[in-house]
């Protein structure tokens, strides 16, 4: 006789899997709070669609207190129901670590710990993003011992100066528009002929590492999602006439010299995230990835054409999940800081009436013409300064 077979041994889901499944029950339970548009606040009744227990302790509260909501830390008088400090302590409870480190100092002011000549063209916030993310990716390449970075989605190569001039890396820099690519190179000659003008005896040099002239190599092209890592490389849009540019991937064991390679990405727009991070989980040659996300409204969901991969799911399991899916409308909010707001409402910032004024803006249209509801008018950048009418 043969014994029965053992039961498979049921697989326990991983923290990750609990946590995106928590995180989808709890969006199941507010959704109507996440498909909303603030242009829609006096069109569709928002303030209706609040569970009724909140409406009266929302409506009473000042902006100091609805900041302190916001950020956990309570504010002054403020009495607010059980469901919702319920809701306000299931979302940070579910929410991804984040905070700001000490001792940085926070955008718009130029960064001191930048050199003066990688700040050129490069606004404030901008200085910051490429500063943090260049040490974390020199920490990579220590760790590592990879010294090849590629740069996907390189824009002006503002990143790409940094690590290559700053931190001395071998950067290739990947971007899809030509024009784009035209101006990172010149730049990048801006900054030779600087560090090759002779420097007087007074001349004080700044108290930062010097630059190396070592430029970044920039090619023109766009990412495949769906190619092998090894042909990865689509032509530039709008294509450019002359031979196509040579693939930085394309050599023995996907990189150019047999060796592995960092991949980043400041800003990787919509699907371009995903791209990254499938290259990375199939490419041997990547060594690690480094990206910083934006525009998640652009992530490609289902359906979608055969062959056509989706930005959003990545994991089979949340693809699996009931209630998984996200709206345009819940993805472009998850593009807001929570911590603007918070600092807008604390400050009592007269930025918010911009919010009000184009709600209203929005119900007279509709009553207008119902057809032409969410046209893309812009409150313009002193609109909280003036009266409505103005």
């Amino acid at each position: 006789a043969m014994a029965a077979p053992h039961p498979a041994p049921h697989l326990q889901p991983s923290p990750e899997q609990r946590r995106a499944a928590d995180i989808i029950r709890l969006l199941t339970l507010y959704r109507p709070l996440l498909d909303a548009f603030v242009i829609d606040f006096f069109t569709d009744a928002l303030w209706a669609q609040l569970p009724p227990a909140w409406q009266p302790a929302l409506a009473g509260a000042t902006p100091v207190q609805l900041a302190g909501l916001l950020g956990g830390r309570g504010g002054p008088g403020a009495a607010w129901p059980l469901s919702l400090l319920a809701f306000a302590a299931a979302a940070r409870a579910l929410a991804f670590p984040r905070g700001c480190p000490g001792g940085s100092p926070r955008p718009p002011c130029q960064s001191s710990r930048l050199h003066p000549l990688l700040r050129r063209h490069v606004k404030p916030k901008k200085q910051h993003e490429i500063q943090r993310l260049g040490k974390l990716l020199q920490r990579l390449s220590q760790a590592t011992g990879c010294q090849r970075v590629v740069d996907i989605g390189a824009g002006q190569g503002h990143l790409s100066r940094f690590l290559a001039f700053g931190l001395g890396l071998s950067v290739t820099a990947v971007e899809s528009d030509g024009r784009l690519v035209g101006l990172a190179e010149r730049f990048d000659q801006e900054l030779l002929r600087e560090l090759g003008k002779p420097r007087g005896l007074g001349h004080r040099r700044p108290p930062l590492q010097p630059l190396t002239p070592r430029a970044p190599q920039h090619v023109a092209g766009r990412l495949d999602p769906t190619a092998p890592w090894g042909e990865f490389l689509l032509p530039p849009d709008p294509q450019e006439p002359g031979p196509a540019a040579r693939n930085p991937l394309g050599g023995p064991g996907g990189s150019e010299d047999g060796g592995q390679v960092l991949v980043t990405g400041l800003h990787a727009c919509g699907d371009l995230s995903p791209a990254l991070l499938c290259h990375f989980a199939r490419g041997p040659a990547v060594a690690a990835v480094a990206l910083v996300g934006c525009c998640y409204m652009k992530l490609s969901t289902a359906p979608q054409p055969p062959g056509c991969p989706l930005g959003y799911p990545l994991s089979t399991s949340v693809a699996a999940l009931p209630g998984h899916q996200l709206s345009y409308r819940a993805r472009e909010a998850a593009c807001h800081a929570l911590e603007e707001y918070e600092g807008r409402l604390r400050g009592d910032s007269p930025h918010l009436r911009a919010h009000c004024y184009r709600a209203v803006l929005e119900s007279l249209i509709y009553a207008a013409d119902p057809g032409k509801r969410h046209l893309r008018l812009q409150p313009g950048r002193k609109a909280h300064t003036l009266s409505f009418p103005q």
